[in-house]
């Protein structure tokens, strides 16, 4: 456990940014989730507007430093992939 005041306020913040981080990480991984349950389904639905939201989601994460960018595109990437290769069915 931390002693000096400054260790304190550190151990402080840790815990609020990794409460932030947490939820922040959490709405990706459920939007992504989404994406690939509607992508699974049979209907013929049009996903973009969906993939548009979790392209959203996941930049903003990445732009508040919750997720690498390269993690972030590569998401993105997975994502988009999987939505072109179910047009062209």
């Amino acid at each position: 456990m931390a002693n000096h005041k400054s260790a304190l306020k550190r151990a402080r913040q840790n815990v609020d940014r990794r409460m932030r981080n947490k939820s922040t990480k959490t709405r990706v991984r459920s939007v992504i989730k989404d994406i690939r349950f509607a992508a699974a389904q049979p209907s013929g639905q049009d996903l973009t507007a969906d993939l548009n939201i979790a392209k959203s989601v996941i930049d903003k994460a990445a732009k508040k430093g919750c997720l690498h960018p390269n993690t972030a595109a590569r998401k993105i990437s997975r994502m988009s992939k999987l939505l072109n290769s179910i047009a062209k069915l």
